[in-house]
């Protein structure tokens, strides 16, 4: 009873095997493939290895294997990327996974969740241009100069939020809307005009007395709490002499107290010198305390 079962199951093979080899012929051949077996492959395949090669017979040699040179579970002929190392998750491309798509691997993505669209670096994280700590995708000041502590938008801190931010601003506790953030210096409002009292010179010289440099040095204080206000350093002189020589005169002390005030500080373009001789006396020439009061520098500001 056995021998007929036998030679049923041998007819039924090499009818199998002539079926292939009619596949063969026509250039179509089985597809050992089967998902519901639990090798995977269609119950044969694995036992005879030819089923499904083109031109084998069921008994011939089994058919090659196909190559998967990087062992990652898909073949050569399919892998995109056939050089994977070892050990890496693929797709079904062969290639590694790259969760975040921003074209580092999750093998090597330092930052894995990265959101869609943002520059990476080499290890998959965002740059940081400024290096402030904040990544440029989310820096709102992105040039920060290097050093310069900043808020969680990338902006340099403004401690009392006066628009002067803390590495510029000569007073960071003080809100001052100013370019150094320091309150406006109050500026003494200048006189209608200022007669040096005190400031004398040689006899019919030019040559300031010793005495003078103290009257000098307080009005060179008074000019600089006058802010940028021009001044005119008038001079002037007694009745004495002929009007010609009182000109001269007044005109060359006014230079001399012109340039003192000069060596103290003044800026040279705020101050200009004019010798008005005998032609503005203030008291009596014709007495001795009044040609003194006569004899005389004012700081006139100019408007």
């Amino acid at each position: 009873m056995r021998t007929p079962l036998i030679l049923s199951l041998l007819g039924t093979a090499l009818m199998s095997v002539g079926a292939i080899n009619a596949q063969a012929a026509d250039g179509r051949f089985y597809d050992p493939s089967n998902g519901a077996s639990s090798t995977g492959k269609t119950i044969g395949h694995e036992l005879f290895g030819t089923i499904g090669c083109p031109g084998r017979g069921l008994l011939d040699a089994a058919c090659p294997k196909p190559k998967d040179g990087d062992k990652d579970g898909v073949i050569d002929q399919n892998d995109k990327c056939p050089t994977t190392p070892a050990g890496r998750k693929v797709d079904a491309t062969g290639c590694e996974f790259d969760g975040d798509g921003d074209g580092v691997v999750d093998a090597l993505d330092k930052c894995p969740t990265t959101p869609a669209g943002r520059k990476v670096n080499a290890d998959g994280c965002e740059m940081d241009g400024d290096g402030d700590g904040v990544v440029d995708g989310l820096d709102k000041c992105p040039t920060t100069p290097a050093g310069r502590k900043v808020n969680a938008d990338g902006c340099e801190l403004d401690g009392d939020g006066d628009g002067v931010v803390d590495s510029q601003d000569k007073c960071p506790t003080v809100f001052a809307k100013t370019s150094d953030g320091c309150p406006a210096a109050v500026v003494a409002p200048a006189p209608k005009k200022l007669v040096l009292e005190g400031v004398t010179f040689d006899n019919d010289q030019a040559t300031l007395r010793a005495a003078s440099t103290t009257v000098l040095d307080q009005a060179a204080a008074s000019l600089k709490e006058w802010g940028d206000v021009k001044v005119e350093v008038a001079g002037h002189t007694d009745s004495n002499s002929d009007d010609n020589h009182n000109l001269k005169l007044s005109q060359h002390r006014a230079e001399t107290v012109r340039n003192y005030l000069i060596g103290k500080g003044i800026a040279a373009d705020r101050l200009s010198a004019k010798g008005y001789g005998e032609a503005n006396p203030i008291a009596d020439n014709a007495t001795e305390a009044g040609r003194a009061q006569n004899r005389r520098v004012e700081l006139v500001p100019q408007k």
